[in-house]
């Protein structure tokens, strides 16, 4: 179902695009790789000159490899447009410095801690707070998601829609179904 449609004319004034793409590797590990474009419809006037219309604002990529436990091996960042050349890209082999976290615990406050505010860049850090999900999505079809080797669920009690006192938990995941919070199921 698409939004509702559009009540008044409007004109669009700025395209964000955001892709993640996860890839196994022949040696076991895991590379997501995730490429933001932001872009102007028209002519862009910053204060190192004007961005022609259609020509990115930003330009930027991100790999992270990891293993199943999640595990940040190694990180590399570019950023092939940005306002304000060639500052903003100075950053990106900072970022390397991502290795030896792990995305499900502790990352984005980790990532917060090295490269927020003037320690990084703000687009691509913000870029990063997603690859814990990206991550899921990447490793989700390695296994059954309601495979039960007796320790719950990971995506249990993380989203209205599996919430373990909820219909969804009753019809699919049963040993894990709890009283509902109402009292009622």
């Amino acid at each position: 179902m698409p939004l509702s449609a559009d009540t008044l004319p409007r004109i669009r004034k700025h395209t964000r695009s955001v892709r993640f793409e996860g890839y196994a590797r022949a040696d076991g590990l895991w590379d997501i790789e995730a490429h933001l474009t932001d872009v102007k419809p028209d002519d862009y006037l910053l204060a190192p000159g004007v961005r022609p219309a259609g020509s990115p604002v930003h330009d930027m990529w991100i790999r992270l490899t990891i293993d199943r436990r999640m595990n940040v091996i190694s990180a590399e960042a570019c950023t092939d447009a940005m306002p304000y050349p060639p500052y903003c890209a100075a950053i990106a082999p900072d970022y390397a410095a991502l290795a030896g976290l792990n995305l499900m615990r502790g990352f984005r406050k980790a990532l917060y801690e090295r490269f927020g505010l003037v320690s990084g860049c703000t687009h691509l850090t913000e870029l990063l707070s997603q690859f814990p999900s990206a991550a899921i999505q990447v490793l989700a079809g390695e296994q059954r998601d309601n495979h039960d080797d007796g320790r719950k669920p990971f995506q249990l009690d993380r989203c209205h829609a599996l919430d373990t006192g909820g219909e969804a938990v009753r019809l699919y995941y049963p040993r894990w179904q709890r009283e509902s919070k109402t009292g009622t199921d």
